[in-house]
């Protein structure tokens, strides 16, 4: 039996699998039904390449980056102080010929070296530096996983989603910044069946895990800058929106709803969440881990590098939300301009069980410190909001503040008996 993230286990015949998966696979791009022995996370990635519009006879990764380009990219990584290393560990004693790939965050080969003979067959299906191997492009390989899931992965044979690459297996991990917790790139291993050995899986991982650190010691002896630090605060608005906004170094990024909830849960917990934990915040019967991995993956690709973390998924920089500025206003006694801010609910649509949380949280508080006490123009205003027009709370707190004889005190007395309180 395969794992999760394994492609098969020493006990598996890997000729009866590949002929397996192969059935699957032809079944699934003739009909669009999966069965047979396809792990879960490979059919997952197999509806995301059809979805992707990815032909699998026909599609072959773009080449990006060439010459000048490629070449100023490179030396400009972080990963190419790590290169020496990863071709000491992977390459000068590696037990039979295997393709070494470095990418960065964006699925672009940056680096494609090892055995001659391996590397010339590969051109044939763009295995090439500069190409673009990300999943949307490709379709099913552990690279492009990899940055998908952030996550280690192997592909195995006719696991991959294009026929073409269907006569090689890899082992791929993804590589983050050692001080920010980014995502910079993927560290992968092409070759043949055993690259897709739980060995092999265990030797990528722990060559990932060397590369970030010496990218830390060669940052610590000076010979490579401090990651780049941002300004600003990022802002993250989520006030009576069903889509948030998201806003950061000059430009505004319209959300997902789903997204929109997964910045407002991190901004919650600064000391971040596991997947497992950011999954029952967003869904009352749990999140699978795959699914939070995609979704992180692809708000890392629309936000950019440098604002999320992984292991456990946190935020990388400050980030404000008008939810917290409200409750700073209120704090403060700025009433008139805390309920001036207040646009709606957060995220009103949203059935998250930590939104929902966040959601009650605010209007509680914002209810209460304003029935305590607040200045009659910022009752009235309150009194007006669509949610609470016809709260007895927020009523009785306006008619107290008003003078008896006003026609809006009469308005409300009115209002509160068509309520029936």
């Amino acid at each position: 039996m395969s794992g999760v993230w394994n492609a098969w286990s020493w006990e598996t015949d890997p000729e009866a699998l590949r002929r397996d998966v192969a059935v699957a696979h032809e079944r699934f791009t003739c009909s669009g039904r999966l069965s047979g022995r396809v792990r879960p996370v490979v059919g997952e990635s197999w509806r995301r390449s059809v979805l992707h519009g990815v032909d699998p006879d026909r599609t072959l990764p773009r080449l990006e980056l060439t010459g000048p380009a490629l070449h100023g990219h490179r030396s400009a990584h972080p990963l190419a102080a790590a290169m020496p290393l990863l071709r000491r560990l992977l390459l000068d004693t590696a037990p039979g010929p295997q393709i070494v790939a470095v990418g960065d965050a964006s699925g672009r080969l940056l680096w494609v070296e090892g055995d001659h003979h391996l590397r010339g067959r590969a051109e044939a299906m763009h295995f090439v530096e500069g190409a673009d191997w990300r999943e949307s492009s490709v379709g099913t390989s552990a690279p492009g996983m990899a940055l998908t899931l952030d996550h280690e992965v192997q592909v195995f044979a006719s696991e991959h989603f294009s026929r073409g690459v269907q006569h090689w297996s890899c082992s791929a991990a993804p590589l983050h910044d050692p001080d920010t917790g980014a995502l910079i790139g993927v560290l992968d291993l092409t070759g043949a069946d055993p690259l897709a050995s739980p060995q092999a899986l265990a030797l990528v991982r722990a060559a990932a895990t060397a590369a970030e650190m010496e990218i830390r010691a060669q940052r610590a002896s000076g010979f490579l800058p401090a990651p780049r630090t941002e300004g600003e605060p990022a802002r993250l608005r989520v006030l009576g929106r069903d889509h948030g906004l998201f806003e950061a170094d000059g430009r505004t990024v319209e959300l997902s709803t789903r997204h929109s909830e997964i910045l407002l849960l991190l901004a919650r917990h600064p000391r971040g969440l596991t997947g497992d934990a950011l999954g029952a915040l967003l869904h009352e019967r749990d999140a699978a881990p795959v699914t939070v991995r995609a979704e992180m993956s692809r708000l890392r690709r629309l936000l950019g590098s440098g604002l999320l973390a992984s292991r456990p998924y946190r935020l990388c920089r400050p980030l404000t939300t008008d939810l917290d500025e409200v409750r700073r206003l209120l704090a403060d006694g700025g009433c008139r301009e805390a309920v001036a801010l207040y646009e709606g609910p957060v995220l009103p649509r949203s059935e998250a069980p930590g939104v929902a949380e966040a959601r009650e949280e605010l209007q509680a508080e914002v209810c209460e410190v304003l029935a305590a006490g607040a200045d009659p123009q910022a009752l009235l205003a309150w009194s007006e909001r669509p949610e609470w027009r016809e709260d007895p709370r927020v009523l009785t707190a306006a008619l107290r503040a008003l003078d008896p004889g006003s026609p809006r005190h009469a308005a409300l007395r009115g209002r509160l008996r068509r309520l029936g309180s």
